[in-house]
């Protein structure tokens, strides 16, 4: 994509902000703002935590200026156009929000917020043209692999697809869930659903286009959590192709998998937490010519799924004023796959898309209520006179 000649930020530098200083900010976010800046295109000049030391380190040891404790002064004083918001899920939604208010496009961690609900709020902030819009990281959409399969699927020389599995089969020990935060509803925002399978789901749907209808079952078969530590879901999409989800934290042998069977070719990737073109298996069915099975199998120059990846996108379509993948309703389709599939697994019923909206218990809480899902209501007490 070029960028348009111009605009208000043509012929400039891209003022970024980091909210929140942990694991993934360090990790990721700032290592591909950092690369971007270094190539002409971003700058990092704030970066914000509610802990006055951690968002000092940060600064200190990532080069950049200004480190604040406060969001709304922050955006007040340096005036982003872009903040990268990498705080726990429950957090997103008021963060979100605010930086949209003060006219910075975001580009938000998974889970993007905890509810639908919460997710309909957000977008209701965006600009009606231009932005600034509000994205959702989903890294695994991006790189050269998941391109090239896209565009075979998209244009349908592999066939219809017809068959999917899409598995996410990690394993997490009780040490994990020792955290206080972990596996509750309120802190986490769902089970392995939610916060590790979501990636997969995401990239199914990148892949395949709109479901239809799903059907889930939902277990606690080890972890002492409020949330499920294993589910399964069967759903079709509107195409007609029906595949199976799995979502695990129980898994010893740990995998990402998507595989889908066309009616010329199987496609599949297996990875754990990120892929390249290797990681991608083209077979292709046994009358299909040799030259174009090699044409099928040809990824192009390799680039990984990674932030960076889905970051120059997202710069370039700020250049260019326009949406970018995996915000608005394309960024939605997942969130709403995860609460469906938490509806069935809960109600027992088949779920339609569209269905959960408001007034919907499931649209303002994944677990709806359930009995036995929902968090236990603190116990009434009263005090007696004597």
């Amino acid at each position: 994509m070029t960028p348009p000649a111009s605009g208000p930020l043509a012929g400039r530098r891209i003022r970024a902000a980091v909210i929140g200083t942990g694991a993934i900010a360090r990790g990721s976010h700032l290592p591909a703002l950092k690369q971007l800046a270094a190539e002409g295109e971003t700058e990092v000049v704030a970066a914000v935590d509610i802990d006055a030391a951690a968002v000092e380190a940060f600064c200190t040891d990532g080069g950049v200026p200004h480190a604040y404790t406060d969001l709304e002064r922050m955006l007040a004083e340096q005036r982003p156009d872009l903040v990268t918001v990498c705080t726990p899920p429950t957090l997103h939604r008021e963060q979100s929000v605010a930086a949209l208010r003060a006219g910075a496009w975001v580009w938000c961690e998974k889970p993007p917020v905890p509810t639908l609900a919460d997710y309909d709020a957000v977008e209701s902030e965006e600009g009606a043209e231009g932005g600034p819009y509000a994205s959702i990281v989903f890294q695994h959409r991006f790189g050269s692999g998941s391109r090239h399969v896209r565009r075979l699927l998209a244009e349908r020389v592999l066939g219809r697809p017809l068959v999917a599995h899409c598995q996410t089969t990690w394993y997490r020990d009780t040490a994990y869930y020792a955290a206080p935060w972990r596996g509750r509803w309120q802190t986490e925002g769902g089970g392995p659903a939610m916060g590790h399978g979501i990636h997969q789901m995401d990239l199914l749907l990148d892949l395949l286009g709109p479901w239809s209808e799903v059907r889930a079952m939902a277990g606690r078969l080890v972890h002492d959590v409020e949330t499920e530590d294993v589910s399964t879901a069967l759903v079709r999409f509107e195409s007609g192709a029906m595949a199976t989800i799995v979502n695990s934290v129980l898994s010893p042998d740990e995998v990402s998998r998507i595989r889908i069977d066309c009616e010329h070719a199987t496609v599949e990737l297996t990875h754990l937490y990120g892929h390249s073109n290797a990681d991608w298996r083209i077979t292709p069915a046994p009358d299909v010519p040799g030259d174009l099975a090699a044409a099928w199998r040809d990824f192009g120059a390799d680039v990984p799924s990674s932030h960076l990846a889905q970051l120059r996108e997202l710069v370039a379509s700020m250049r260019a004023g326009e949406r970018p993948r995996s915000s608005g309703a394309d960024g939605r389709t997942s969130l709403e796959l995860v609460t469906a599939l938490y509806k069935s697994a809960f109600t027992d019923a088949t779920v339609k898309r569209g269905e959960i909206g408001p007034g919907d218990p499931y649209y303002t809480a994944l677990h709806g209520g359930a009995p036995g899902w929902a968090p236990a209501a603190l116990p009434v007490t009263s005090e007696v006179s004597a």
